[in-house]
């Protein structure tokens, strides 16, 4: 399973189109393991290009700290699961919280 996480500063990015770089975590979700990570540079900004992009490298769950709800249903039109409102941290962090059930998501900062 590969996951994205939108970054700025090598933390979640709060505002997902605009981030710096995505990392992309590869997990085993039933050992609850990170096989591998790596950093990908984002691409520039445009509407619905983000979906087909992540789709493209196999990603299958994005977790973000905002999203507005048009880029979260583009997202799910690509069949990739999204997870908004997840805190500042780094993507071990939030991965390792996702895996083990206790990631703590609060409010979508994302309203277009």
């Amino acid at each position: 399973m590969l996951i994205a996480i939108p970054l700025s500063n090598g933390c979640l990015s709060p505002h997902f189109g605009h981030c710096e770089e995505f990392a992309i975590l590869e997990v085993d979700p039933q050992s609850k393991v990170v096989l591998n990570s790596s950093r990908l540079a984002a691409p520039p900004h445009a509407p619905g290009l983000l979906p087909r992009w992540l789709q493209e490298k196999g990603v299958s769950l994005v977790i973000a700290g905002g999203m507005g709800g048009r880029a979260k249903g583009l997202f799910e039109q690509a069949g990739i699961q999204v997870v908004a409102g997840a805190p500042t941290a780094t993507p071990e962090v939030i991965v390792r919280d996702y895996l083990r059930g206790t990631l703590t998501t609060g409010p979508n900062v994302c309203d277009h």
